[in-house]
């Protein structure tokens, strides 16, 4: 006859999740009422049972379990805190109250309640790099740390970083797309006496244009058909720092507004009658370059003159290819710890092909590229048949027959016809600035700029 003490069982309503074990401690039952504990130790319902139940845990072991305490004693052991450390090297504490199962006077088994704890900095995403998880409270996933570098230009921005960090200054950070703008904002955050603040982003170009006004400046309920009184972005970052993005998708008019509040350091709603003090710090970035920017008036001089009080100019991965080897193993240990995969590295083709690409999308897109890699990755090295078609079909691109012609980029063929065009035009000229703008059709201040760009004097 099955015989388990009820009378132990008065505290049971106090708990959440049942799990019963025979003899061995092998799993045979359990009902959970919180299915994280299973994406916490990287198992499927389905495979749960079946398995011992000391091996989903680092530090659990037939001495300190308390089911294999009970089914070695027959006592019961109640509401005792159990602090579990997951295979990925979480911390799970579980509150157990663990009851022998009795059949003829013999131990069959084991039946356990029990609550779990989650700590919110322990239940990792894909996306959260940060390696001080308390960042995150503050809306940041990027400290210094997640800069990986051997590069010695992009060894000083760190340095440039940690020195800006200590002051309130205005920051533009210059970069192509996926050269990792956000992570440098994220960093001087952290960095400053700012970090307790919040971090609050925005993409500018992300924004509906007739939206971007409200959105960062809040409004007024009444001030417009359907309006209600909101926090603008200025308000939220109040603390802390407010990092914009694509800095020159913002209209004129909006410029003349960003440019009024950063002086001032006061808002005013849309429809609203007072002005709001605000105290933090604007960090905003682009991926054109500033000056051509301004010389196209796409951004008012005298806002980026405010905007780049400091400015940092981010390197493209195709000029730091130094960092595609630490970059890569960066990525695989992080893959390997959020993927039901282990990848050791990659294969030495691997790297050539990597090393010969291009890199449009630069960091971001090698980061994709070893995504892709895991989805694909059929061994425990990546291998040419893992990664993009586009990269893997890329060192194969250039003719044998033609390996005496310099090979051009679009951009870098796009420049060369550029010059030739203004150097025929202020030949005809006679060097006339204002004459040769006119007969290209540029602003004489932009022909400025593009002479100033290719030396052209």
């Amino acid at each position: 006859m099955l015989k388990i003490n009820t009378e132990d069982f008065k505290h049971i309503s106090d708990f959440d999740n049942i799990l019963i074990a025979d003899e061995n401690g092998v799993i045979l039952f359990f009902d959970l009422a919180d299915l994280k504990v299973l994406k916490e130790i990287s198992v499927r319902p389905e495979e749960f049972m079946g398995k011992h139940i000391t091996s989903y845990y680092k530090n659990l072991t037939n001495e300190n379990s308390t089911i294999m305490n009970v089914i070695k004693t027959g006592k019961a052991i109640c509401n005792v805190k159990q602090e579990l450390i997951t295979k990925s090297g979480n911390l799970l504490v579980s509150l157990n109250s663990t009851y022998p199962i009795i059949e003829n006077d013999k131990i069959k088994g084991a039946i356990e309640f029990s609550k779990h704890f989650f700590s919110k900095e322990n239940i990792q995403s894909l996306d959260q790099f940060a390696s001080h998880k308390v960042f995150r409270k503050n809306n940041t996933i990027y400290t210094i740390d997640n800069i990986i570098t051997t590069n010695p230009k992009m060894e000083a921005i760190k340095e440039k970083v940690r020195k800006i960090s200590k002051t309130d200054s205005t920051v533009l950070i210059y970069g192509q797309t996926g050269t990792g703008k956000e992570m440098v904002a994220q960093s001087i955050h952290n960095l400053s006496n700012r970090y307790n603040g919040p971090f609050i982003s925005l993409n500018c170009g992300a924004v509906p244009p007739n939206l971007l006004e409200s959105t960062l400046f809040g409004t007024v309920k009444g001030s417009f058909t359907g309006a209600i009184d909101s926090t603008g972005l200025f308000e939220q970052a109040d603390g802390g720092t407010l990092f914009l993005d694509e800095i020159n998708s913002l209209d004129y008019y909006l410029q003349v507004k960003l440019l009024k509040a950063i002086e001032e350091k006061t808002i005013r709603r849309i429809g609203g009658s007072k002005n709001i003090s605000v105290d933090i710090r604007v960090i905003s970035a682009t991926n054109e370059d500033p000056d051509k920017l301004v010389a196209e008036k796409r951004l008012r001089e005298d806002l980026y003159y405010r905007l780049g009080v400091v400015q940092i100019d981010l390197p493209c991965l195709s000029e730091r290819k130094e960092d595609i080897q630490v970059l890569l193993t960066n990525f695989i240990d992080f893959y390997n710890n959020h993927m039901n995969i282990y990848i050791s590295g990659a294969e030495p083709e691997v790297m050539e092909c990597f090393n010969a690409y291009s890199w449009p999308g630069n960091i971001r897109e090698l980061k994709n590229a070893v995504e892709t890699a895991y989805n694909n990755a059929l061994s425990d090295k990546i291998t040419l048949d893992d990664i993009p078609k586009r990269i893997k079909e890329y060192r194969r691109a250039p003719d044998n027959t033609q390996k005496d012609r310099k090979i051009y980029s679009l951009k870098e063929a796009v420049e060369k016809f550029e010059k030739e065009i203004i150097v025929k035009e202020l030949s005809l000229t006679n060097g006339k600035i204002t004459a040769a703008a006119k007969g290209l059709g540029l602003s004489k201040q932009l022909l400025k700029y593009k002479m100033d760009k290719y030396q052209l004097h």
